[in-house]
């Protein structure tokens, strides 16, 4: 019966999580839409110091995004999320040569990403490790004890392995409130970001903010190709001022200093 019930729940999670797959829909006419954040979802008081040495010394800034597929969009990779962050900060930082590359793995837990992790971030060496988790823990219906560990795990791992690292939390979606409990996930992984004193980029909240002020309709059930750019694009927005101000970066100062 648990199994029955579980895949029924992941058949109804895959139309509901609208961002998750962003398998391509007909495109509506649909008018242009803001995506701002409010101040306070893009404030933190943790460094990204590695970065910021990069940034200002090196000149060379490698980001990993390590997550799911809903770091991507199907037929259209250069529009998803971390194309659009390589881009947003290049052209920030027009001194300083940006990478950013994924390691996509579906339907992973974090216990499961978390063996691997310091063993790709020695192979990629990396500024910056952008871990994207929570989504599919929370659909399995992981022990959100067992999650933070993980997480725990994981960023020790990167840090130990000598990148910094940003956590990025689940994506929000009225439909699966009912379906999911996403509260005990969102709050192990704040809680484990206050620990080693790293960023939360908190997409979560963001994502419900944008939906709640009618920036976008995430409830919609065939979002189309257009909507899922959108709502990357401005992921990407708000993450590269994240990123910057986490950083404790001037791009004014890079400029003047070109």
């Amino acid at each position: 019966m648990r199994a029955g019930w579980r895949a029924a729940l992941m058949a109804a999670l895959g139309l509901a999580l609208l961002v998750v797959c962003w398998e391509v829909a007909p495109a509506s006419a649909e008018q242009t839409q803001s995506c701002d954040v409010p101040a306070y979802l893009l404030f933190t008081d943790s460094k990204l110091e590695k970065v910021n040495f990069a940034v200002n010394v090196t000149r060379k800034l490698d980001i990993l995004v390590v997550g799911s597929r809903s770091s991507s969009i199907s037929t259209a990779e250069g529009a998803a999320y971390p194309g659009r962050l390589q881009t947003l900060l290049t052209d920030k930082l027009p001194t300083v040569a940006v990478t950013v590359t994924t390691e996509l793995r579906p339907k992973t837990t974090a216990q499961q990403m978390v063996a691997g992790l310091a063993t790709l971030v020695a192979e990629r060496r990396p500024t910056l490790v952008i871990w994207q988790t929570g989504t599919y823990d929370a659909i399995r219906s992981i022990d959100p004890d067992d999650f933070r560990a993980a997480v725990d795990e994981g960023v020790a791992a990167v840090k130990k392995a000598g990148a910094d690292i940003l956590l990025l939390n689940l994506q929000y979606s009225p439909r699966t409130e009912t379906m999911i409990a996403p509260g005990p996930y969102l709050d192990n992984m704040r809680l484990v970001a206050q620990q080693y004193d790293i960023p939360l980029f908190d997409r979560f909240a963001i994502m419900r903010n944008w939906n709640e002020n009618g920036d976008f309709d995430l409830f919609n059930t065939s979002p189309g190709i257009g909507l899922a750019k959108r709502v990357h694009d401005c992921l990407a927005r708000a993450l590269s001022t994240f990123v910057i101000d986490a950083a404790r970066i001037n791009p004014v100062e890079l400029r003047i200093q070109r």
